[in-house]
């Protein structure tokens, strides 16, 4: 197959090298716990992403140390994820993202690998610009739609169950902040990769960023950072890049704009790298 994005390989070295970089910027916000992170769950929300690189995003994350509190699992800051992405066998949902739907729905099994729990979920994005996330907790994470989840799907999408396959799996690693200040997180997925059967892909140095909050507004440090350092707002989704990274035959003609701006920031920090 060939992937939209670049085959761009650096060792196991390089990639450690460009999380590491991040771990002794966190070591310095202050933690918050599983338990408090009920108070901003969010799940009503509205959500600004930004791509951006791993050494940019380190040089932003210092500057924010006193504006937040990391999550903090069992001593680790830096948490993995792994998710399983459903969807119809003709691809349904993506095709309603590439189409730009303003309703549409993410459907997902989600494992928190350290701290054990795993949900069954479902995203909707409503036309209003809000973000919907409804979740049922399981025993682990599933590879196929167990029947007594039939009802949920159901209640929260316009499928069945039945309607939907397994389509990719995603991993990544997640530092999740919470603003001191106001009534918002910020997740910050790095190292992410998909696979499905013998296909697999990976995003090496980018970072990507998204804030959630009650109500849009500006008044949020990370989003003040954004703007000091000149980085837009930019749509992206973990499944659709996955999809079109996987998959041949997809469309991706709206897409493309999106896949020239991620793959310029990758061979950007890889250059870095390069010189450091």
């Amino acid at each position: 197959m060939i992937s939209a994005f670049p085959r761009l390989t650096p060792n196991k070295t390089k990639i450690l090298r460009m999380t590491g970089r991040i771990e002794p910027v966190i070591a310095q916000f202050a933690p918050i716990s599983l338990g408090e992170m009920d108070q901003v769950a969010l799940l009503d929300r509205m959500e600004t992403k930004y791509l951006l690189g791993v050494s940019q995003l380190s040089a932003a994350l210092a500057r924010l140390t006193r504006s937040y509190r990391v999550l903090e699992i069992n001593g680790v800051r830096l948490n993995r994820y792994q998710t399983v992405y459903f969807d119809t066998p003709d691809f349904t949902l993506y095709q309603q993202h590439h189409n730009g739907f303003g309703t549409r729905y993410k459907v997902r099994a989600r494992q928190y690998v350290d701290s054990a729990l795993a949900f069954f979920e479902v995203k909707h994005k409503t036309n209003r610009e809000r973000t919907l996330k409804s979740r049922l907790p399981i025993p682990e994470i599933v590879t196929d739609i167990p029947t007594q989840l039939d009802d949920f799907v159901s209640a929260y999408t316009p499928y069945h169950a039945a309607m939907l396959e397994p389509k990719l799996w995603n991993d990544y690693m997640r530092l999740t902040l919470v603003s001191i200040q106001h009534q918002e997180r910020l997740t910050l997925d790095l190292n992410v990769g998909f696979h499905w059967g013998a296909a697999a892909h990976a995003l090496p140095g980018l970072a990507i960023a998204e804030v959630k909050q009650d109500h849009c507004s500006q008044n949020s440090a990370f989003i003040h950072e954004m703007k000091r350092l000149g980085v837009q707002p930019a749509g992206f989704s973990k499944y659709t890049a996955g999809v079109y990274s996987l998959y041949d035959g997809v469309k991706l003609n709206n897409f493309k704009p999106q896949i020239r701006h991620v793959s310029k920031i990758m061979q950007e920090e890889l250059n870095h790298e390069f010189v450091h």
